[in-house]
């Protein structure tokens, strides 16, 4: 048959130990091509990135030419890859040999054209930058080159025009979670030291990871806790109601983040940037939790309670409360007035209780002489109404005692309530700036 009588032609003297070149002087060029099929894995913790392409060698064999004429009009045969010349060019940066398909045989034509074709598993160490997880867009190069000839033996050359490698996505099975972006090359001379330039073509592979999972489990579960967080500032801050709330969401975020903390990507070079929202979401309610603690101390009712000193309540109670619009100065000017009724109040009291003593004292100097009988049912009934007038004193002290307790509780409470709603709103603008900030190093990075 035909195609024995050619591969015997080809194969009977054939030496694949040799460059296959009638002069040595002559350069072989080497086109190459790859497309992307897949994305397989991306380690961060190695820095190792684990993809599938389609690999395509193509180069000139002097010694593989032949007359169609004679061999029925062939031109074009399959020889086995262990019986002819292949050159020796390896990707730079392979750290492991993947599970690659084995393809046996190369195409020859009858000009000596040899097209290598083959399906590689390529497993190469990167630079994998996820600062931006799990919006980051990585880089990965694969620099094919000869390990063994220089530039004078062996050169490359790319196959297809540059833009049709660069938005090739024939092949490509995006359905992961990575998807290719654009494909780049670049061909350059690399020289070690003083010996020999090896030419090199690079392949940069940029791929970008897909953020909605991630954004659905990691992010919006904790935005919805710093949420919840701030609605708690809503709770009545003389209730233990709000401190047991904070509590519980402090208890519920840490759960969270050691849920999450084998999703999260782990490398000794740097944290991702969702890393460091965690850790100042955590902090946040921390401060939450301590802010509330304070303001529960502070407007808690004790009975030997002192006084709101003069200078927080003109800070708080007059400037702070109109500055934050909590109350207007006739309020404030009400509870002014009603604290000094009070005191007045107490006063006229004492004065009262004073008279009312005085009286009691009085009728044993105003005594008719005449009349001894009705003078001794008096001097008998005196005691009696004494130890009543003191009774009725001892009452109205303490009724009084009480209610001062009263208005300087009413008063601490104020000063908590303007204070809650002053660190509240302190709290909020530095939720706020946080959330601003983080989304414009997000945006700014995925735009560039």
């Amino acid at each position: 048959p035909a195609l024995r009588r050619l591969s015997h032609y080809l194969l009977a003297h054939y030496q694949k130990g040799t460059r296959p070149v009638w002069d040595w002087r002559t350069t072989t060029n080497v086109a190459i091509d790859l497309m992307v099929y897949a994305i397989l894995s991306v380690d961060e913790k190695n820095q190792v990135l684990t993809t599938y392409i389609w690999y395509r060698q193509h180069w000139t064999d002097e010694f593989l030419r032949w007359d169609p004429a004679r061999f029925d009009n062939l031109t074009q045969i399959s020889l086995p890859v262990e019986s002819i010349w292949v050159p020796d060019i390896l990707i730079n940066e392979f750290v492991d040999v993947g599970k690659s398909p084995h393809v046996p045989y190369v195409y020859v034509g009858h000009h000596g054209e040899v097209q290598n074709l083959k399906p590689i598993q390529v497993m190469t160490a990167c630079s994998l930058d996820i600062y931006n997880f799990p919006f980051d867009v990585q880089n990965c190069s694969l620099t094919f080159t000869s390990w063994l000839h220089h530039i004078r033996d062996i050169n490359l050359s790319l196959w297809r025009q540059p833009e049709l490698v660069k938005f090739d996505r024939s092949v490509f099975m995006n359905q992961g979670e990575w998807e290719l972006l654009y494909v780049l090359s670049h061909f350059q001379e690399f020289r070690v030291k003083s010996s020999d330039s090896y030419a090199e073509m690079k392949f940069y592979v940029v791929i970008r990871r897909r953020p909605l999972f991630y954004t659905v489990s990691l992010l919006l579960p904790s935005i919805f806790l710093m949420v919840m967080d701030i609605v708690g500032f809503y709770l009545p801050p003389n209730s233990g109601e709000r401190v047991s709330f904070k509590i519980t969401l402090l208890l519920g975020y840490s759960v969270f983040l050691i849920i999450v903390s084998d999703t999260l990507p782990a490398t000794a070079v740097g944290t991702p940037l969702i890393g460091i929202y965690f850790v100042v979401c955590m902090a946040l309610l921390v401060i939450s939790l301590t802010e509330t603690i304070l303001i529960v101390r502070l407007v808690h009712k004790q009975d030997l309670q002192p006084h709101v000193p003069g200078w927080v309540r003109r800070l708080l109670l007059q400037r702070a409360a109109v500055l934050l619009c909590i109350w207007d100065r006739e309020k404030l000017g009400r509870s002014r007035t009603q604290s000094s009724d009070i005191s007045g109040q107490v006063e006229n009291g004492d004065s009262v209780a004073e008279l009312n003593r005085c009286v009691c004292q009085a009728p044993r100097e105003h005594e008719v002489p005449g009349d001894a009988r009705p003078a001794a049912g008096r001097l008998d009934g005196l005691p009696l109404m004494r130890d009543v007038l003191r009774e009725v004193a001892a009452v109205r002290q303490l009724l009084e005692r009480r209610e001062e307790f009263r208005d300087v509780a009413r008063e601490w409470l104020q000063v908590g309530y303007v204070l809650d709603v002053l660190l509240f709103r302190a709290y909020l603008a530095a939720v706020l700036a946080y959330g601003v900030t983080l989304g414009t190093l997000w945006s700014l990075w995925r735009d560039a």
